[in-house]
């Protein structure tokens, strides 16, 4: 990992060296992150209590609803302490944020998946304010809030994507909000309605990624980790990795966001000067296509591949995957893998609705070059190194002796 200012890691060890006789630890910021099992609320929870990021030494409270599996559990550090809560329960918010009143920075990163686009702003909206509404009066150093929403800010839930008007890509952070419910809205509004409370005392900033490659026992974006199992599973049965998906999914370019590369853009916001009260793109930096990083799936399991061949051989992964449980326990067993369930490795649904978008989606990250961050990363390489991790994790075989 590389930070985006000349000399952040030689002013942390300096730090380090000034509290080298210290008896306790003592830590700079305290960040509250919610959503710690998800996608970036895992590499967040990587990325802060390590010695060189920058605004640290970081002290963490760590939020989830469930609690981390045991093959997920990172090794125990007086830094980070881990709670489980349901963000939904006002009450229970309440009871267990009250006593945290040491939070500097609250990273954002949770939500909850709904049937309709009512029932996400109804839900995903009062988890916020629940939050909010108990950390903003109760913690008097709280500096920043960083809030997570994505690329639907810009062409609207996955059911209004291609059916309601939306501004041609690239997408840049000026663009004015669709004329259609967006549950990212109301977080938006829920944001800047609790935060002016403080009469400018504590600023905010939101991040808005694309299709997020990453690795976590907890999402439901979980993009890599769905197509490593599918792999897996064609590879168990002599199946070829068929792409499920459209045409304009396959051949258009698009983009993604590495996990990591939001989790340091979100610390970059809350501790840079410039970087405060801002709406920020976050992609990796260049595009690809679907089509060139198929084979490369396929290579690392050994299995033969099928791209596009017409709309009539279109399918829906969640009905293909559907009944697998049994074969995915025989791989398990077979490659002596982590014991996992299909349900909480994957993320059908999410892998459908992103392969059948049928409009090219590109953002600009003009903007937060210009305020300070120069982050970005290879996105083949991402593709690849969060393969890797699962697979050193021993979540999932790869047959491809030379990867």
């Amino acid at each position: 990992m590389s930070w985006w200012w000349a000399g952040a890691v030689g002013a942390v060890k300096k730090r380090q060296d000034e509290r080298a006789a210290a008896a306790e630890p003592t830590f700079q910021s305290v960040a509250l992150i919610l959503g710690s099992t998800g996608i970036v609320g895992t590499s967040l929870l990587d990325i802060l209590p390590r010695d060189d990021t920058p605004g640290g030494p970081w002290k963490v409270y760590a939020v989830s609803r469930r609690a981390p599996p045991g093959w997920s559990t990172p090794p125990p550090s007086p830094a980070v302490t881990h709670l489980q809560l349901d963000l939904a329960d006002a009450a229970a918010v309440r009871d267990a944020l009250t006593p945290l009143t040491d939070v500097t920075h609250v990273f954002y990163a949770a939500w909850s998946s709904h049937e309709t686009e009512d029932r996400n702003r109804e839900v995903n909206a009062g988890m916020l304010r629940n939050v909010l509404s108990v950390v903003v009066p109760n913690c008097p150093a709280l500096a920043h809030v960083c809030l997570q929403t994505g690329r639907k800010h810009y062409v609207g839930p996955f059911e209004a994507i291609g059916k309601i008007p939306a501004p041609d890509p690239p997408y840049t952070e000026d663009m004015p909000r669709l004329d259609h419910p967006n549950f990212y809205y109301d977080l938006e509004d829920v944001l800047f309605d609790h935060v002016s409370g403080r009469d400018g005392a504590v600023t905010w900033s939101v991040h808005r990624p694309t299709v997020i490659f990453g690795f976590s026992p907890r999402s439901a974006m979980n993009v890599v980790g769905s197509l490593c199992v599918y792999a897996a599973i064609c590879r168990k049965e002599g199946a070829t990795l068929r792409w499920p998906g459209c045409k304009v999914a396959w051949e258009g370019f698009t983009d993604a966001s590495d996990a990591d590369l939001v989790a340091e853009h979100e610390i970059w916001a809350a501790v840079d000067p410039f970087a405060k009260n801002e709406a920020f793109n976050c992609s990796n930096g260049d595009v690809f296509k679907w089509k060139q990083l198929w084979p490369m799936l396929a290579e690392r399991f050994g299995v033969e591949w099928a791209g596009y061949e017409g709309e009539d051989s279109r399918f829906a992964l969640a009905d293909a995957m559907t009944g697998k449980e049994a074969v995915w326990t025989e791989i398990l067993q077979e490659n002596e893998l982590v014991t996992t369930e299909l349900e909480e490795i994957t993320s059908w649904g999410f892998v459908d609705a992103m392969f059948n978008i049928d409009i090219e989606h590109l953002d600009n990250m003009n903007k937060s070059k210009e305020h300070g961050f120069l982050g970005f990363r290879n996105t083949v390489n991402s593709f690849n190194a969060w393969i890797d991790k699962m697979k050193a994790s021993k979540l999932h075989p790869i047959i491809c002796a030379k990867c």
